[in-house]
């Protein structure tokens, strides 16, 4: 029972992850866009969009990765370690896990640190902003590459995707 509500936990921190991270990607960085051209988005994304979307992007990040290694840790016909030597039974659901490790990694190392720089949570030059604006949005464009063969492979291995 504990892996069903494992597997559902997982399910839907991974929902809300991948579909914040293309909420921001496909309508908040062009929507921000239009409103600098407005000369309004000072006022709205700081205080309204931004910190709180962040918070649950993060969070959902966290608790995917680590309800999905519970599961791999914890369920009969898969193994953690061979799921990251890409072993077995467990390559494939493996390259989903890689996949979404570093994901994991872009939010918190890269996305993440750099966002509180263009918020200003964290004291930067303008100068550095932009430097941080540049790559946390080329870390979150790579996510949103990498999220299409991640959910792929994480749902394949469980539905039959043949070893190659």
């Amino acid at each position: 029972m504990d892996l069903i509500l494992d597997r559902w936990l997982h399910v839907m921190a991974g929902i809300t992850w991948i579909g914040l991270l293309y909420y921001f990607n496909f309508i908040q960085v062009p929507s921000v866009g239009k409103a600098k051209a407005d000369g309004i988005a000072a006022d709205i994304v700081p205080k309204l969009i931004a910190p709180k979307a962040l918070l649950w992007f993060r969070y959902a990040a966290l608790v995917t990765w680590l309800s999905g290694a519970y599961y791999l840790f914890s369920a009969a016909h898969l193994s953690f370690a061979d799921a990251f030597m890409l072993k077995g039974a467990s390559a494939i659901i493996g390259i989903g896990a890689w996949l979404g490790t570093i994901m994991l990694f872009n939010v918190w190392v890269l996305i993440w640190p750099n966002q509180k720089k263009v918020l200003g949570i964290t004291q930067a030059s303008d100068e550095q902003k932009a430097s941080a604006a540049r790559i946390a949005f080329l870390a979150s464009r790579t996510n949103t590459m990498l999220s299409i063969p991640m959910a792929f492979f994480m749902v394949s291995g469980p539905h039959g995707l043949p070893m190659m």
